[in-house]
Order: structure tokens, then sequence, then C-alpha cells
């Protein structure tokens, strides 16, 4: 495992590959890390075919530096950039998990020289209102009082905070067309139970473009079930 610091003297944590040019980096899930089955499988397939590729913990997650409720998705779309920036070499595919799908598409705004394209995996961008409505009348007081709630939810518990939803609205990716002209792959399962099929239908709305392919499959294994196996 390797560590790059930032200039907030953060450590994000990562690992890599060399291989050709052409490279890949994978961006895990909210509260999630670099380490699930999807990160790792697609690490198996860059090894196989010889392709640079990078995983990383974003801030508050895995092995990377502070805690989960001290970062909000601005923090962690910096911590994608640094490595793009810092780390990774040359042209870039991104493979976005849930919210590791939002953080990819700010990227490739930020980015789009070095973004060559993008694969979202029940891609979630802009969940911050649907996520503060799942809250309950307890959760909703205390983030207007205190600030901060205790969030449980499929079993994992973590603590949300008034800041995350407020950047979380700053950052909203589908408020108007996107522009992407490289290729972009969603790939979503009807039964899905934590971002819903209809997510991925409205970035297909919301990116008219030649190279967008959408694929429904009818059974998926999302990041909270994974690691329940």
């Amino acid at each position: 495992m390797s560590f790059y610091k930032n200039k907030q003297n953060h450590k994000i944590a990562y690992k890599s590959l060399k291989g050709r040019e052409l490279g890949i980096i994978f961006i895990h899930g909210l509260n999630s890390d670099m380490n699930g089955t999807k990160a790792l499988t697609v690490e198996r397939y860059a090894r196989k075919n010889k392709i640079n590729f990078i995983r990383f913990d974003c801030r508050g997650h895995g092995k990377s530096d502070g805690k989960f409720e001290d970062f909000t998705i601005s923090d962690w779309r910096k911590d994608l950039l640094d490595i793009i920036d810092n780390v990774a070499r040359g042209p870039q595919i991104l493979i976005g998990s849930s919210m590791g799908g939002w953080l990819m598409m700010l990227a490739a705004k930020a980015r789009p020289q070095r973004i060559k394209g993008m694969i979202g995996l029940a891609a979630a961008p802009d969940f911050g209102k649907n996520l503060y409505k799942t809250l309950n009348k307890k959760n909703k007081k205390e983030i207007t009082t205190k600030g901060i709630t205790k969030y449980t939810s499929y079993g994992f518990s973590y603590y949300l905070t008034k800041k995350f939803f407020i950047e979380a609205e700053k950052n909203r990716v589908l408020k108007k067309p996107f522009r992407f002209s490289k290729p972009l792959v969603l790939i979503h399962g009807l039964k899905d139970n934590v971002v819903k099929e209809d997510v991925s239908r409205n970035i297909l709305k919301k990116l008219q473009e030649k190279m967008l392919i959408l694929f429904i499959l009818k059974k998926v294994i999302t990041d909270y079930q994974m690691k329940l196996i």
C-alpha cells in the first residue's frame, strides 16, 4: 500500500499496478473502501491485461486519514483529482461505484483532457436530497439543531452532517445537461435496493451523447450487500 500526502498533510491510501499507458482508476462508494469486491475484480482484469490501475480510499474511508463525518463530496472530489493529478499517469478510464459514479462525473468535468471514458456501476450522482428524505424525524431534527446525526442503514451506522448535505447540493452534476463526448457505460441492476435503477435512466436523459450505453441487469449485488457476505 502507498500513500499520497495532500496539501492539508492528509494521507490518501492507494494501491496501484503498472501496465500500459492507458490507466483505470476505481472509485468506491459512500462508506465503502478500495477493498470491495468490485474494486478487486477490476484489479484482476487490469493485472491480466497489463493495464495501469489505481484503487484508493477517499479520506474518512478505509486506510486514508480522517473521520468520515469530517468530509463531504467536495473533499472526496478533491481526493480523486489529487490521484489523477499526482499519482496517475497519462489518459484514464474512471470506474465509479455508487457515490464513485458521482465523483467520476465531477472529475470528468474538471479534467476533460485526462479522462477518456467512464463506467458507472449503479452510479449515484446528486444523491444528497434523496438521502436526506430517508432520514427519520429525529435525524432531521439533529441535523438542524446540532449539525450532525447518527444514521443507520443496512446494518451500518455513520454520522451525517449538515455540511455534508450543503456540499452535496453545491456539487450536483445533473441540474443541467452533462456534456461528455467520450464513451460512457452505465451498469445497473433491477434488484438494487440501494440505488434505484431510475437514477441511471435519469443520467441517460441528461447525457444525450452517441457513445452512452446503459446495461440493465436482472440481478446485482450492492456495495452494502458485499460487506455482508
